[in-house]
């Protein structure tokens, strides 16, 4: 009962967070192509949320419209990744995860560009003067910024370390950072922004680090990766380092795309650079801070190698899921069952 009261709380929650015109146009969509009335499915992702811990656009997503109990039931939503980051990041651990200031400090030894704060700019001009002169391009952020939400990207020719302290603080930024050329490879994929690799790394019972999966995020006419903003996502093989066929989005009304809708670069089998080198390096990362046990990390892959751009406590679902179109809450299960039962010091 207990249970079922925070589910349909949750539901609450959903409801007060969901961007509707993006449900609305899931919701026609589904109608259409199922055959079932608008108010039929309104019910059935009701029900669906609260029976199996996903959120309402969720049941789009997942496509549960098309999916027995069990399938539905290996699917982790937002409710279950929120219990399970909480049980696995505590809140008084993750700030070195949410915070890119805290994080950027903290494994600076895995940062190759140069960044600054913006109280580091007004207190010496002169660093900035420098990174200015360096890059041709910086990107602003806000140190707790998610999904790529207000980034701005400046060429670096129509700034003075005074104008960029202005464009900071009128953007609601504070971190500047300077702009990573990709390794060309990834550039011929897509040009438009940085395609980046999210790899998530789990500590399990024995406190060594697996590779929960590997993604490449693919730009799409955009600047910024993220799925949400309308990007592609694919699955890449642990073992090969290679594209293992199409790419996805999390918009259901756009098709599965064998090849990039730009440059027809075809997916499967396409390499990712310096796969190895980065899978090495976020296992060295997460065993620097283990007390945060479940990362998604942000991988740029220049000419030189990979490096670390973010870490996320809350590592997206989607990207996880998604392009391997199953759902994969087993593998999450596992894990906890197998720490709780070692009885680790996190659950005590």
């Amino acid at each position: 009962m207990k249970n079922k009261l925070k589910r349909i709380l949750y539901v609450g929650y959903y409801l007060y967070k969901m961007d509707r015109s993006v449900f609305w146009k899931f919701l026609n969509f589904t109608s259409i192509e199922t055959g079932r009335s608008k108010l039929y499915l309104i019910v059935a992702s009701i029900n669906d949320s609260i029976l199996f811990n996903v959120s309402l656009l969720e049941y789009f997503q997942f496509r549960f419209f098309e999916k027995n109990q069990l399938e539905k039931s290996n699917w982790a939503g937002t409710g279950f990744m929120y219990e399970y980051q909480l049980a696995m990041n505590p809140k008084n651990v993750r700030s070195i995860l949410k915070d890119k200031i805290l994080f950027l400090d903290t494994y600076k030894d895995f940062v190759r560009h140069n960044h600054l704060t913006l109280n580091e700019l007004k207190k010496d001009e002169q660093k900035g003067a420098f990174l200015l002169q360096e890059n041709t391009k910086v990107v602003l952020k806000n140190s707790k910024g998610q999904c790529g939400i207000g980034i701005v990207i400046l060429n670096t020719s129509e700034l003075t370390p005074y104008v960029l302290i202005q464009r900071l603080e009128n953007t609601g930024n504070d971190i500047v950072e300077a702009f990573i050329q990709q390794h060309e490879d990834l550039e011929q994929l897509s040009p438009s922004g940085l395609n980046t690799l999210r790899l998530i790394t789990q500590l399990n019972h024995e406190n060594k680090v697996e590779l929960l999966g590997a993604r490449i995020r693919v730009t799409v006419n955009n600047s910024i990766d993220n799925m949400a903003a309308g990007n592609l996502a694919a699955e890449v093989d642990l073992k090969s380092g290679k594209i293992c066929g199409h790419a996805v989005y999390s918009d259901i009304t756009k098709e599965d795309q064998d090849t990039h809708p730009y440059t027809k670069t075809v997916f499967k089998g396409y390499q990712i650079p310096f796969f190895y080198e980065a899978i090495t390096m976020v296992k060295e990362a997460a065993l620097c801070f283990p007390q945060n046990r479940s990362i998604g990390w942000d991988v740029a892959i220049t000419s030189t190698g990979p490096q670390l751009l973010e870490a996320n406590h809350d590592w997206c679902r989607l990207v996880w899921q998604l392009p391997v179109k199953k759902g994969l809450k087993p593998i999450l299960e596992n894990h906890l069952k197998k720490i709780k039962t070692n009885k680790h010091e996190y659950f005590n």
